[in-house]
This record gives structure tokens, C-alpha cells and sequence, in this order.
């Protein structure tokens, strides 16, 4: 069956990294060969180490990459809105998922197997430009993760967390007020590398200090000049 998205859907994917800079009789092609993925709130599109079949685009929804550590501990790589891409590595090598892929909300994607995915950047190779981008974007992100863990105070990694999700929030809030992340203290101590009694200990200093607000999952930020501050360690 022929996937066929809507007008907004077409928009949102037009967005998507993966799929810029194509023309529409292009964009349109590729979409039709996807299959449509829907998952409830807590379920995964796919799991850590499992054999890499296919990847996927968000149109809907919000998800969050995570890996479980050696020592059993979650930390979360990254969250997703409508546009982002993930599993791309399935189109550039056949190995596993080496993350998991929790939907945070119901969440909508669609999909292209590796078959699929090769004989598509065959025919369009803006799109295997693209992907080679987005995964050359995601080590070096990558990179700059474990570089903070091994050298940066717990503050300075909680700002950098805090500036890089409020700047992706920014897009999403209305005129005039603060970008808002939704997520838990929890969840930014698995960003971090660190605990949720240092998160704490850190968020309820800076809510005094006018920095940010704090509620039950949801995080406005007050000021990011002061945060930029703290991740660059300036006095």
C-alpha cells in the first residue's frame, strides 16, 4: 500500500534533514516508498542491539534515543521532534540499533527498510548526501558528549544539556516566552552522567538565581545568557 501524507505532513518532512534540498517530485517518491510506523507512549520503535532493518523519520510525536551502559545505568543520547531521523545507520552499514527508541508520546514515523533506503539513494543521491551529514553530525555530537563526561564539572555538563535542548525547544514556544523543556529532573541526571540529587541540587540553585523555573516535567528557561556562562566555565 502506497503511503500518501498529508499537506502538513509534507511540510514537516521537507524539513527533515535527511530529506532537504530535494525537489518535490523527489521528496514525494521517497515518502510514497515508506511504511507507516504508529507506537503508543512508552513503546519503542526499536530496541538496543537489535539487528538494524530499517530507518525512520519522525512526523509526529516525541521519542528519545537512549542506551543502557555497562554498568546498567540509562543515558539518554537524544530527543526527537517531527523531522529528525533515526536509525540512519542502517542505510550505510548492516549491523544493529546501538540505541534504543522510546516514544515519549504516541508517536508517528515513517520507515524504509535497508533494501529500500540503498536503491532510493542509488536513484536520488541527495539523500545518501544527506544521510552521510547526519551521521557525520551525530559522532561529532557524540564526541563532544563523552568529552564534556570526561572533563567538565557536573554544573558545566547540565548547562550544556539545558542550552542545547532550550535551543531546539526555541522553535516551538510562542512569541515572547521562554522555551520550555518538557522533560523530568530524572531525565537530564541520564543526559549528564550524573545523579538526580546533584540535578536537583543544581536546578533548585539556579530557580533561585532567576535562571529557570521548575515544574513536573516541565522546565522553563529564564535565562540562557547566564547558562552560557556556567557551560563556558566564565566567572
Amino acid at each position: 500500500m502506497i503511503y500518501s501524507p498529508t499537506a502538513a505532513e509534507l511540510q514537516i518532512l521537507g524539513r527533515s534533514p535527511i530529506l532537504a534540498k530535494l525537489d518535490q517530485p523527489a521528496l514525494k517518491t521517497i515518502v510514497q516508498a515508506a511504511t507507516l510506523h504508529k507506537i503508543e507512549q512508552g513503546g519503542f520503535f526499536f530496541h538496543q542491539g537489535e539487528p538494524a532493518t530499517s530507518f525512520f523519520v519522525l512526523i509526529d510525536g516525541r521519542t528519545r534515543l537512549s542506551l543502557i551502559a555497562d554498568d546498567g545505568r540509562q543515558v539518554i543520547f537524544h530527543y526527537l521532534r517531527p523531522g529528525d531521523a533515526m536509525g540512519v545507520v542502517v542505510a550505510l552499514a548492516n549491523g544493529h540499533y546501538p540505541v534504543s527508541a522510546e516514544a515519549m508520546t504516541n508517536a508517528v514515523a515513517l520507515g524504509w527498510d535497508r533494501q529500500t533506503a540503498v536503491r532510493l539513494m542509488e536513484k536520488y543521491p541527495r539523500l545518501a548526501i544527506n544521510s552521510m551529514e547526519l551521521v557525520a553530525e551525530r559522532f561529532w555530537e557524540l564526541q563532544n558528549r563523552y568529552r564534556e563526561l570526561a572533563t567538565e564539572r557536573v554544573e558545566q555538563r547540565l548547562a550544556h544539556a539545558v542550552l542545547r535542548l532550550s535551543a531546539d525547544n526555541n522553535s516551538h514556544s510562542r512569541p515572547g516566552e521562554p522555551p520550555t523543556l518538557t522533560l523530568s529532573r530524572q531525565d537530564l541526571a541520564e543526559m549528564t552522567g550524573t545523579t538526580l540529587f546533584s540535578v536537583s541540587r543544581i536546578c533548585s540553585d539556579w530557580e533561585q538565581r532567576g535562571i529557570l523555573a521548575t515544574g513536573r516535567e516541565q522546565i522553563p528557561v529564564l535565562n540562557r545568557e547566564e547558562l552560557q556562562t556556567i557551560a563556558e566555565d566564565l566567572p
